[in-house]
């Protein structure tokens, strides 16, 4: 059986990367592993190369609230910085943007894992 919090997290970046499809984005990459863990997203639209941290939860009940933003604090930023830094050394064949940014999008999923809201945090950090 699988891990349900991996399921939650997959379905979550599928329709985030569906999200910066609809929005021009193309998806350069996902699921970049490193030592330091894992970068989600990389996309670009021809001017910018985002790298995109993807939060998503689980609506707990109706009414309570959850905000995936919040999880992403100093550490974890510093860690998609160090992350980011990395992708750009090791893809030489990469497109040559003229600005860097780093997004974060949120999404929460009711319990049947249907999508009930989908933030996207333009240059979060």
């Amino acid at each position: 059986m699988a891990d349900p919090r991996r399921q939650t997290g997959s379905t979550g970046e599928q329709l985030a990367a569906e999200h910066l499809l609809r929005r021009g984005f193309d998806i350069v990459e996902r699921n970049f592993r490193t030592r330091w863990g894992e970068l989600d997203i990389i996309a670009f639209d021809g001017h910018t190369l985002v790298f995109c941290e993807v939060k998503c939860r689980q609506a707990s009940g109706p009414g309570a609230t959850v905000d995936p933003l919040e999880s992403v604090r100093p550490a974890k930023r510093a860690q998609v910085r160090r992350m980011a830094a990395r992708w750009l050394v090791e893809r030489s064949e990469r497109p040559r943007a003229q600005e860097l940014r780093f997004d974060v999008v949120g999404v929460i999923l009711d319990r049947r894992g249907r999508l009930v809201r989908l933030d996207h945090l333009e240059g979060a950090f």
